[in-house]
């Protein structure tokens, strides 16, 4: 009888929703780290508020769904939906409190100090105080729309994100009016200010600082205007979060492109899921948001300013304050692919060997380069690639473009589905059609989530098929900040494979069988299980076993019972999970062999590696996939072996042994979801796997 017969009971499983909130503490934790430079602080804080934000859009809507259904469904952790909104409600509250306070009390005197003052309109000198009305005048004002509410002026509608002002005004006869004002966001949330030679704050600062004031500061400031005859009462900023996830009925859809355009359109107008206020707002301006915007009292968040952390990201990438930053990694390229991009023959140098790339620690401009070059060889006759999130400025698309212009076959599956991607690809999609390429969507009921390029090439009187498979987007700018892991190769077992792939995608092909790749919903979590079976039967005979994982998150049930049965035969379980982990390690008899390490520090830990000692003939794997339902069943996945010993030897003995090593970024989960943050015994022994990275990447000597 196996486990999946016989469930473990809920206490072994963490829930999701709150493992992801340990998620986005842990980036938090990045924030109040005070050995990271401040302006990484500060960006640390506006990722936080971006995956809090999208954490209200997704997860809280489909729970709060349920509950409006009365759907009372248990989860895997025996909670119902009403109780993790309950739950939710109260670790985002603490995790805000816990932002905002270490923002205002600690993070912005701080950056005072070092010449970047984030300033309150009151704080202004007189000669800001002039430049900042000016750029109102002449700027600001005209944007304005300042909406009634009133019976001939219903109840506005308010777009998702929005930063608003709830205003009061009175007028001669002293009747009060409400006003709903939009605080724009075409314009800058943090308004730079330019200070003029030798003006000085009240606080006596320098000149060449930075200076920054909150916009909706200083339209509350300067309401009269709007109001002609009226006098303004009070105002009141709030902010809403609506939900944004998007469904799409695929199976009823004649046209998948216009479906998606309908969806997206239909998320601007999705229910409000959170609403944020000061604690200063009136009860009645309270009462009148909740009625309007149909939500519970527990929809409202009472924080302190400001709103929207996400906005932090304008002061970021407006300050060019080196000191106060990461210091800039320039990426490697291997000397075999340097000699290979001059000579203009990068598929000699695949003939040889396959080529491993390490990003962002590897340049990605190698793969750029290899389809350029694919795009202009007269040889190559076919391009095909899937694209997931490639960005708004897509040099790969453009590529593709230019070999559609000179004749290539050119098929590029774009995914419609990628969430907040949908509006980019729609473009992009229509851009590659315009040219003549062919574009698929994809399968339904499936979002594509492989990242996988084919060019055929004519070579004699015969054809070769060169791939780059890799663990994240053809996107040149996440590239150089989201840790991933790519390999050229032109093995013909695996050209065989990409190639049913493909017609797996663009076709009505019913492949079951593939040679050496692990493809979802085909055969991958088949495949998967029985390569962590595999150990487990090692260890039962007494012989090596080891299993180390590297993925986003760990969800699903099926995958967590197998780690518990391979923890209970004696495999030694090392879990890399940056995100979610909805297992619990180190719980006696169950899972004592287990342990869980999170590493978020300056790069986003995005590759998947599965590694199996097997008694020491070690076997590895990468792909996309997670450990996660949606990622074994409803997405197309690609997992591919590594087979060059000098890549298992990097990436086993080098990344994956540096990663469990590390004590200056790892948290390891302690058996009730929280973490535990490392630290190094002495500053020669401090272990910073991204340092080491940075240092001792991969140059391909040994592949």
């Amino acid at each position: 009888m196996t486990k999946e017969t016989n469930p473990s009971p809920p206490n072994l499983f963490l829930n999701r929703e709150l493992s992801l909130l340990e998620f986005q503490r842990r980036v938090l934790d990045e924030a109040l780290d005070d050995g990271n430079p401040l302006l990484e602080r500060l960006k640390y804080l506006a990722i936080f508020g971006s995956n809090m934000d999208e954490f209200f859009m997704v997860r809280v809507s489909g729970i709060r769904k349920q509950v409006e259904a009365r759907i009372m469904e248990v989860f895997p952790d025996g909670l119902t939906p009403p109780d993790v909104l309950a739950a939710t409600r109260k670790v985002s509250l603490e995790l805000y409190e816990n932002a905002l306070h270490f923002f205002n009390k600690k993070l912005v005197p701080s950056l005072d100090k070092t010449g970047v003052h984030l300033l309150n309109y009151h704080e202004l000198s007189s000669d800001q105080l002039e430049k900042v009305n000016a750029y109102f005048n002449e700027v600001v004002y005209p944007v304005l729309t300042p909406l009634a509410l009133d019976p001939g002026h219903p109840f506005p509608h308010i777009s998702n994100l929005s930063l608003n002002l709830a205003i009061v005004v009175r007028n001669k006869k002293g009747h009060e009016k409400f006003a709903r004002l939009k605080v724009p966001d075409t314009l800058p949330r943090l308004m730079p200010i330019k200070r003029s030679s030798g003006a000085t704050r009240k606080d006596g600062t320098i000149p060449h600082h930075h200076y920054f004031v909150w916009l909706e500061q200083v339209i509350m400031a300067n309401l009269d205007p709007l109001f002609p005859g009226m006098e303004t009462v009070s105002a009141h900023p709030f902010r809403i979060i609506r939900d944004a996830d998007v469904e799409i009925q695929e199976l009823e859809a004649d046209d998948l492109l216009e479906t998606m355009q309908q969806s997206i359109r239909k998320r601007k107008f999705g229910s409000v899921v959170q609403v944020e206020i000061y604690d200063t707002m009136p009860q009645n301006i309270r009462d009148l948001l909740i009625d309007n915007l149909e939500i519970r009292e527990n929809d409202v968040y009472v924080l302190p300013a400001p709103f929207g952390l996400s906005s932090l990201w304008q002061v970021y990438g407006n300050v060019e304050r080196h000191d106060l930053k990461f210091p800039v990694y320039h990426p490697s390229v291997p000397k075999v692919l340097e000699n290979a991009t001059r000579a203009g023959d990068i598929f000699a140098v695949i003939r040889k060997r396959n080529i491993l790339l390490h990003h962002p620690y590897n340049s990605f401009g190698p793969v750029i380069d290899f389809l350029k070059t694919a795009a202009r060889d007269p040889n190559v006759l076919a391009i095909k690639q899937t694209l997931y999130r490639v960005g708004q400025n897509a040099p790969v698309v453009e590529i593709l473009l230019e070999a559609s212009e000179r004749g290539k076959q050119v098929a590029v599956l774009v995914e419609l589905k990628a969430r907040f991607d949908e509006e980019s690809n729609i473009g992009w999609a229509k851009m590659l059609e315009e040219a003549g390429v062919h574009v698929v969507y994809g399968l339904v009921g499936l979002k594509t989530h492989s990242k996988v390029t084919m060019v055929v090439r004519k070579e004699g009187e015969g054809i070769r098929r060169y791939l780059h498979l890799g663990t994240g987007n053809y996107n040149t700018v996440t590239a150089r900040v989201y840790e991933d892991i790519g390999i050229f190769t032109c093995d013909e077992a695996i050209s065989s494979d990409v190639t049913d792939l493909f017609n797996y995608l663009t076709g009505y092909s019913t492949k079951q069988h593939f040679r050496k790749l692990l493809v979802a919903p085909v055969n991958l979590r088949s495949g998967l299980k029985k390569l962590i079976r595999r150990e487990i039967e090692h260890a039962q005979a007494g012989r090596r076993a080891h299993l180390i994982i590297k993925v986003n998150s760990i969800v699903d049930p099926q995958f967590i019972e197998l780690f518990y049965e391979a923890s209970q035969a004696g495999v030694k379980v090392d879990l890399l999970v940056r995100g979610m982990c909805c297992l619990k390690p180190g719980v006696k008899g169950v899972s004592d062999n287990i342990k869980v390490i999170s590493i978020v520090g300056r790069y986003l830990e995005h590759s998947r590696v599965f590694y199996f000692l097997n008694n020491g003939k070690e076997e590895m794997y990468m792909g996309s996939a997670d450990l996660m339902t949606r990622n074994q069943d409803h997405r197309v996945e690609v997992v591919f072996p590594v087979e060059s010993e000098g890549h298992i030897n990097y990436l086993r003995h080098g990344m994956l042994e540096t990663y469990l090593s590390d004590n200056v970024r790892a948290r390891v989960m302690n058996s009730d979801g929280t973490y535990t943050r490392l630290k190094p015994p002495s500053d020669d022994k401090a272990v910073d796997v991204q340092e080491w990275l940075m240092k001792n990447n991969y140059s391909n000597k040994k592949a």
